[in-house]
């Protein structure tokens, strides 16, 4: 049966044993080794658990005419902190991009020990800075060469993560006031409410061109990978905050700054087609 091929190539693709399969499943480890050898099928509520455990669609699970898609060996990180920081000081030295070159070891200070979410069914912890090198990177090879966009995407998250207070930054007055406009004031958020406090959190970002720009590249950067981290539920969230939010300010930048107009329609692109792919991906879940 192509079903128990299915259920133990899932469970190892998830470094899951079959005594931790059958302790969440509530039965015996032979009852698990049976259905795996194809001597017997789970019955049909458990087939629901399997799928909500080992991410595989319910559907795909029970098709016996096809076997499940190659269970790949997930990246828990594609770049390397160290080239890209590397990377982006050289740039800084050589293009005079005085606040970036201070930028790197701040950002680096400010955020060490911190760590992003783990890729699901591992233990690593990435270092938090891959998260701003790698859209200064990005940014970077869009041709953006303004050193306070570039400080700012540098700095983005350490007033909000880090505990530093945006008058505080030792940057110019620019920086210093986009960095302000995209640090959430949680505060704002428990009396508000989620909703209402969105619309004055973005309606404030959208009175500064570079805290725009900056959003989208963070935005971006978090849609494509959050698959291997978010569960479904803070997925659906994202996406429906991106499409409501984020897609408009783009549309925006492309028709009032027109030195960014190709940025724009990068970034769009890149999130329309990764939210319509996880879109396909979290209706299998359901």
């Amino acid at each position: 049966m192509i079903i128990g091929k299915k259920i133990r190539d899932g469970r190892i693709a998830k470094h899951i044993t079959q005594q931790q399969l059958a302790g969440k499943l509530h039965v015996t480890v032979q009852a698990i080794s049976q259905w795996e050898n194809g001597r017997t099928l789970p019955d049909s509520d458990k087939i629901l658990q399997i799928s909500k455990i080992l991410g595989i669609a319910s559907d795909e699970l029970l098709d016996e005419t096809v076997e499940t898609g190659q269970y790949w060996k997930l990246r828990d990180k594609m770049f390397s902190e160290d080239n890209m920081y590397s990377k982006m000081r050289t740039f800084a030295q050589a293009e005079g991009l005085e606040q970036v070159f201070r930028a790197l070891p701040y950002m680096r200070d400010a955020h060490s020990g911190q760590t992003r979410y783990p890729v699901r069914g591992s233990s690593v912890r990435v270092p938090y800075i891959v998260h701003p090198l790698l859209m200064a990177c990005q940014a970077h090879a869009l041709n953006i060469r303004d050193d306070s966009v570039l400080t700012v995407i540098l700095l983005h998250d350490v007033c909000e993560d880090c505990g530093i207070k945006p008058e505080e930054l030792p940057f110019s007055e620019e920086v210093r006031t986009s960095v302000k406009l995209l640090t959430k004031d949680k505060k704002r958020f428990s009396e508000l409410g989620k909703e209402k406090a969105l619309q004055e959190y973005y309606a404030g970002i959208r009175t500064d061109k570079t805290a725009m720009l900056v959003k989208c590249f963070d935005r971006c950067n978090n849609i494509s990978d959050m698959a291997l981290c978010f569960p479904p539920k803070k997925m659906r969230e994202y996406i429906l905050e991106t499409e409501e939010y984020i897609i408009p300010i783009l549309d925006y930048i492309k028709e009032n700054y027109l030195e960014y107009a190709s940025t724009s329609f990068i970034l769009k692109y890149q999130l329309r087609s990764m939210m319509e792919t996880q879109k396909v991906m979290l209706m299998k879940l359901i």
